[in-house]
């Protein structure tokens, strides 16, 4: 299972990105999926969290601005970003609960866990 991430850039105060994230590999379901940034230095926060039902949760400081969506149908999450602020500047994870199948014993099973994109460079400065 890979998550590619993609959308990054540069942009001006109070400009609008878009990010993307799919998913691709074997798998059965894809659960919740998410999109987490970081900044050198700091730990890795949540930014907003989407549930396969398309129940949303965001970070206070992005509320109003983000919008966090899926197409279930690409396996895909997107984030839509709204005037974007110079505080926003980090590096962007999106992140996905991946329900896939595997072999143990000569059995084979099912198993959910947690992937993680690349990550993609968000600039907000003039």
């Amino acid at each position: 299972v890979q998550l590619q991430a993609s959308g990054g850039g540069l942009v001006q105060p109070g400009g609008s990105l878009r990010l993307s994230c799919a998913a691709s590999g074997s798998f059965f379901s894809v659960n919740d999926m998410g999109w987490y940034r970081q900044v050198p230095g700091n730990q890795r926060d949540l930014v907003a969290v989407i549930t396969s039902g398309g129940s949303t949760n965001y970070a206070d400081s992005v509320k109003g601005r983000f919008t966090i969506s899926r197409d279930n149908a690409k396996n895909t999450v997107y984030l839509q970003m709204n005037s974007l602020k110079p505080e926003d500047t980090a590096v962007y994870y999106c992140n996905a609960g991946v329900t896939a199948p595997y072999r143990s014993g000569g059995v084979d099973r099912t198993r959910t866990l947690v992937y993680w994109g690349q990550g993609t460079l968000v600039t907000v400065s003039s």
